[in-house]
């Protein structure tokens, strides 16, 4: 083999460790123990978002990551809801340091009938979802500061 070629193939082998190091890394599900953030758009009346909070309180993120765990995820349901959510919630989870965090949008509303809530989240692992009554009080009353 020639120099040149020797040298190309070097390359492509450190290129490919190089991918392979990056692939792995990457996870194919989302874990809840990762949840590191969530930013929080309520609804106003005019059907605009109010300016978005930011939630990193250790505290308060445990409470979500144990009530997201309780949703009943429906992951192929396509529902139309008659209204705009009550809430946006982009949840942020850092898997590794030295790379990007992962978001995940959810579009939360609340039920006043049966005091259930409703979640469509952009995941499609998970889809269409729903909060018994406990879970969703304290989701409201964390997401909309009560």
């Amino acid at each position: 083999m020639s120099k040149k070629a020797n040298i190309c193939f070097l390359i492509s082998i450190i290129f490919t460790i190089f991918l392979l190091g990056c692939t792995i890394k990457t996870p194919n599900e989302f874990d809840l123990n990762q949840l590191n953030r969530v930013d929080v758009e309520v609804v106003k009346a005019d059907e605009s978002y109010e300016e978005a909070v930011m939630i990193t309180d250790e505290e308060t993120i445990d409470v979500l990551r144990k009530t997201f765990k309780q949703i009943k995820w429906e992951p192929n349901a396509e529902p139309k809801m008659a209204k705009k959510e009550d809430v946006k919630a982009t949840l942020f989870f850092r898997y590794d340091e030295n790379m990007p965090e992962r978001l995940f949008e959810y579009q939360v509303w609340f039920n006043l009938s049966n005091d259930k809530a409703t979640i469509i989240s952009n995941n499609v692992k998970e889809g269409y979802g729903t909060l018994d009554k406990g879970n969703a009080q304290t989701l409201e009353s964390i997401l909309l500061n009560k």
